[in-house]
């Protein structure tokens, strides 16, 4: 895999497995990942939404939550979880629910960080409460979404690179 290229599969019935890689140490991935001041620099989704709201208390049983907003329309998606496992800088499990619960119960999320040659693969694997749910995931604009995200991920850690 090399770095920017983006992933999602579907597994078995309930999993979807997202796949990126990133020109980065894995130990930088994981900062931009848990640390809010940079996951605001570029977790907001769409150039038209702000992300206002960014806690996160990362200690197993600690909780997260995100609020994006689209100011245009006024429109608000909130997201929160708990963290279940938190092994730096290689492994975080999370649940995740979103305020509308349009996914029908909360998922598990599965996060797993590799390094080979200054190129980390992060494969999050997410479990959802059906397959009725992980497929209307699949068909929401996420894809999008993500390749935004990890595009502005990519100049985050490409300056923060430079600064080691």
């Amino acid at each position: 895999m090399t770095a920017d290229s983006l992933t999602i599969t579907a597994l078995g019935d309930r999993e979807i497995v997202i796949r990126r890689a990133f020109a980065a140490p894995r130990e930088l991935v994981f900062e931009a990942l848990t640390t809010p001041a940079l996951l605001k620099r570029w977790l907001f989704g769409p150039a038209d939404w702000t992300f206002p709201i960014c806690e996160v208390d990362l200690r197993v049983g600690g909780r997260y939550r995100y609020v994006w907003e689209k100011p245009k329309t006024g429109h608000r998606m909130e997201m929160i979880g708990v963290y279940q496992a938190i092994v730096p800088p290689e492994r975080l499990v999370t649940t995740e629910s979103f305020d509308d619960d349009w996914t029908k119960g909360a998922a598990v999320a599965t996060l797993v960080l590799t390094e080979k040659d200054g190129v980390t693969t992060m494969v999050n694997t997410i479990r959802y409460s059906s397959r009725d749910a992980r497929d209307a995931v699949l068909r929401s604009p996420m894809e999008h979404g993500l390749v935004e995200g990890y595009g502005r991920l990519d100049g985050l850690l490409n300056e923060r690179s430079d600064r080691t």
